[in-house]
């Protein structure tokens, strides 16, 4: 029996489609790599794109802080910081403007301000800041301008539009648009004011109950300067700007480029200035989280900020006062007696000649044409007179260098010079008043013919009577260098901002070497010099030939939580910036001199107007002939005038200040510039408890 096998059943074949197989297979390597990817960004980088997430979710923002506050040399408060309540606002980071045009409008609800500065194009950007009226308006704008891709265009275009139909706003709707604009021309993640000024009670609780409602806005303080003493010294303390005003135009990229904000308040003039870096502290920092909605939603205060360090000066207060009131007196008395025409006006220093201290500093500019008077204490320092005869010691010393004339044999034939087509050259005092003067003489009666005499010797003169007189053609550089060793001629370094150098008088003209003037440079007709320079000058005759540099910031110190003073961070040492090149000798005998000038039997003795004071008074008076345009002409011939000034130091003995005074173009021959120094002298006589010498003679030889 045959058996019949049951064929095997066919396998059958699959219905999936070569195609879809070979998607199959790119789906499986797309899904390969992207594990591949999910494992570097996770695994290998996850920390760096961790960080990088975490940067771009906050961000610090800073804020001012109190400036430092000054004191003069008693610790009285100078300058000091009023507290203001203020509304401030924080920009977040690409906040819409109809966002900050809503906080506007809920805060104008709350608090007012002076919207007299906005221009019709503010009130455009607010009118613009509302979606529907910027809709509208667009559909007002040419086909073209509203399918434009080019947005500033169409902005521009729309504000144009707004400007011409504004709607008439109420006064809320004027404030919140006041309140916009500064809240729009905010950068992102800085905090402005909007309102730092008279700040109401009601104001500050209405405000602190809807922040919430106000994104953006919170309570803050803002500072002013104060002066509890008055703001008599004001031209030398400076100004500060305002938040309004913020950054000087011309230096704002120089601030911007060390950290400052655009409407950050700085330091605009004179110390305040000089010392910003010092007086402006350390901002506070806050750490800031920003939500997915760019909105600011957690703030932690990272660094609480440090308000600046304080400035400690080397002026007392109570006598700079006494000194700005003698200025102004005798100046006063001046104008009164019609002397004043075209007078700048009149300046003084006092400085401790062995520190370099500054004691006071006082000025005042008259306007030569409204004759009006301002502060100019600074004017010690940024304007140059021709000081005239003040400058004698150093002539003198100048030659004793030079070797022209010794400590014991210096006497000289005092007489007149005459040159070729120049009028007579000569003292004050009559021709032949004296037939010969040794050098303190000379000093005493203030000789212009013994330092001429002097000069010609300097520069080896050929000197003939009524002829042209030759000499060498560097004794301008020779004379000049001796004056220098005094600081005559050389900025000093004051501390201080705005300095000059004067002016020296030309050597030459139309190519011819000009004798004549050397001779006038030997008796202070000629170059001209500051106030500070003459100071510093007549303090290293003082102190015995050291050349101090002058400063009014004794010391730099800390703010104390509780607004009491800290500890001291920095004090000023006082510097010796050239020893001159005379023995004490040489030194004496000029002091000597400056002591006749006071104290001298001679009837010519020029400064005997302070003979009275107890301790006696080493000096030098000045006069100079000066000329200076006619302030009603000022293309007319120039008019003649007189410069008085005066330097000295007291006590004789042992000299604790020095002064330096000047009055500039006065109508004739005056005392006032000894009847300033006079009571520049007997003020630190009395603020300074300085005892009167017993026995004393006023006509008696230096005791020192």
């Amino acid at each position: 029996m045959k058996y019949i096998r049951t064929p095997k059943p066919k396998r059958e074949r699959s219905h999936i489609p070569a195609r879809l197989n070979i998607l199959f297979f790119f789906v499986f390597l797309l899904l390969a790599a992207l594990v591949a990817q999910l494992a570097y960004l996770q695994i290998m980088n996850g920390s760096k794109f961790r960080a990088d997430v975490d940067s771009t979710d906050s961000a610090v923002v800073t804020s001012a802080v109190p400036r430092g506050q000054i004191y003069d040399s008693e610790g009285r408060l100078l300058v000091a910081n009023s507290a203001n309540s203020a509304i401030v606002y924080t920009k977040s980071v690409g906040v819409a403007a109809a966002t900050m045009r809503k906080t506007a409008d809920e805060l104008a609800k709350y608090v007012t301000i002076d919207e007299s500065g906005m221009r019709k194009r503010d009130y455009a950007d607010y009118y613009l800041a509302d979606k529907d009226n910027e809709k509208a308006v667009i559909a007002q704008l040419p086909k073209a301008l509203q399918t434009t891709t080019d947005t500033s265009k169409q902005y521009k275009a729309e504000v144009a539009y707004a400007v011409k139909h504004l709607p008439d706003y109420s006064d809320r709707e004027k404030t919140a648009a006041a309140f916009y604009k500064k809240m729009n021309g905010a950068a992102q993640l800085t905090t402005v004011y909007l309102k730092d000024r008279d700040v109401t009670r009601d104001e500050v609780a209405q405000v602190g109950e809807h922040l919430t409602s106000m994104p953006g806005i919170n309570l803050g303080t803002d500072w002013d300067r104060s002066y509890p003493n008055g703001k008599s010294m004001l031209s030398i303390i400076g100004t500060v700007s305002s938040e309004k005003t913020g950054l000087p135009a011309e230096t704002v990229n120089e601030y911007l480029a060390n950290g400052y904000a655009r409407n950050d308040r700085v330091g605009t003039s004179y110390l305040e200035k000089e010392y910003e870096n010092v007086l402006k502290g350390a901002k506070s920092r806050t750490k800031v989280g920003i939500g997915s909605n760019n909105n600011i939603v957690s703030q932690t205060t990272e660094f609480k900020g440090e308000q600046g360090a304080n400035l400690n000066l080397t002026i007392n207060s109570a006598y700079q006062k006494k000194v700005d009131a003698d200025v102004q007196r005798v100046f006063n008395q001046a104008r009164s007696a019609g002397m004043t025409n075209v007078s700048d006006g009149a300046y003084a220093v006092a400085m401790n000649p062995h520190t370099g201290a500054i004691l006071a500093i006082s000025g005042l500019h008259q306007d030569d044409k409204t004759h009006t008077i301002t502060n100019d204490s600074l004017g010690v320092l940024n304007r140059s007179f021709a000081m005239g005869s003040i400058v004698k010691p150093a002539m003198v010393l100048g030659a004793l260098q030079d070797g022209v004339i010794t400590v014991n044999n210096n006497t000289q034939a005092d007489t007149a010079i005459y040159l070729k087509n120049t009028p007579v050259k000569k003292s004050d005092y009559g021709i032949n008043t004296f037939s010969s003067l040794n050098a303190t003489k000379a000093l005493e009666v203030s000789s212009n013919t013994y330092m001429m005499h002097l000069a010609m010797k300097e520069g080896n003169a050929d000197y003939v009577p009524n002829s042209h007189l030759i000499m060498n053609k560097d004794i301008f550089t020779k004379m000049r260098g001796y004056f220098n060793q005094f600081g005559l001629g050389q900025k000093t370094g004051v501390d201080l901002p705005g300095e000059i150098t004067g002016q020296e008088g030309p050597t030459t003209m139309d190519g011819l070497f000009q004798v004549g003037s050397a001779l006038d440079l030997s008796y202070g007709n000629f170059d001209t010099y500051t106030l500070i320079q003459a100071i510093q000058y007549v303090s290293t005759l003082a102190n015995n030939g050291y050349r101090m540099k002058p400063y009014i910031v004794k010391s730099i110190s800390q703010t104390l939580s509780n607004g009491s003073q800290g500890p001291v961070l920095d004090t000023t040492t006082p510097t010796v910036l050239s020893k001159i090149k005379n023995n004490q000798a040489q030194l004496n005998l000029v002091k000597q001199g400056m002591w006749q000038v006071v104290h001298g039997t001679s009837g010519y003795a020029t400064g005997t107007a302070l003979q009275s004071l107890n301790p006696g008074v080493a000096g030098k008076t000045g006069t100079a002939q000066t000329f200076t345009p006619d302030p009603t002409n000022p293309n007319g011939k120039p008019i003649e005038a007189i410069t008085q000034s005066f330097i000295g130091y007291a006590p004789a003995k042992n000299p604790q200040v020095a002064v330096a005074v000047v009055v500039p173009n006065l109508g004739k021959m005056s005392s006032y510039a000894y009847d300033i120094a006079k009571l520049m002298f007997q003020d630190y006589y009395s603020l300074y408890n300085v005892p009167k010498e017993k026995n004393y003679n006023a006509k008696a030889a230096n005791p020192g």
